[in-house]
Order: structure tokens, then C-alpha cells, then sequence
């Protein structure tokens, strides 16, 4: 196996930082999932999935995703909370793959509540 250079080990951390922005380090937006047992069994893996690749290909470093347990409203799940810096957060419910787009479209990246599918704004 070859030696790394300093230039090699630079290309790696950076690929490595790309890799978990998502969910680290100073951002404007946080998207979290609420994956407890519930969540899962609603759904949840597969509006994580959209919404990863809607981050991804919005190329925004600034957009953090996360995952959370249950919030204790089983018959809501799937859940997403999305917070906004300077806005109150909202809670959304029943999320699927399409839902997990159009929240993301039109309120992550335009600041459009989807109103239809609100749970909660949260104060």
C-alpha cells in the first residue's frame, strides 16, 4: 500500500466533511425525522431517504438533517419537525416520500408553510 501525502489526507477529511454536514456543524435549517419504533414502522426510513437526496441535490450546506425517538403521537407518524432560524418550528405529520419533497421545495428552501400537512407550529 502506497503512503499517503498530507495532500491525500486533505482530499479525505474534506470528503469525509461533506459526508456528515448533514448533520453537524452550523446550518440555518434543521429537518429532523422522528424515528422511534413507530416512526420506522410508519415509514420514517423512506422520508429520510427523500429528503437526504432532496439536501443532496439542492447542494445546501447550510441544511442539517437529524433523527429523534418518538414524540409520543404514534397515530401522527411519520413526524418531521423543520426549524428555520428566526422562525418558529413546525411539525409535520403523516410524511411519505412525496409529502418529504414538497415540504422541502416549498418550506425548507422558500420558507412556505404546507400548511395541509402541519401538525403544529411550536412557540
Amino acid at each position: 500500500m502506497a503512503k499517503l501525502t498530507i495532500e491525500d489526507l486533505k482530499k479525505l477529511r474534506d470528503s469525509a466533511k461533506k459526508s456528515t454536514a448533514l448533520r453537524e456543524g452550523e446550518t440555518s435549517v434543521k429537518v429532523t425525522v422522528h424515528m422511534g419504533t413507530c416512526g420506522i414502522a410508519a415509514g420514517a426510513r423512506e422520508v429520510m431517504d427523500a429528503l437526504l437526496q432532496e439536501v443532496t441535490e439542492a447542494k445546501r450546506s447550510d441544511i442539517r438533517v437529524i433523527t429523534s425517538g418518538c414524540m409520543g403521537m404514534c397515530s401522527s407518524e411519520p413526524n418531521v419537525t423543520v426549524e428555520i432560524s428566526g422562525n418558529e418550528p413546525v411539525i409535520y405529520q403523516h410524511m411519505d416520500r412525496n409529502r418529504m419533497r414538497q415540504v422541502f421545495k416549498r418550506h425548507v428552501l422558500l420558507g412556505e408553510v404546507q400548511t395541509d400537512f402541519a401538525l403544529a407550529r411550536v412557540k
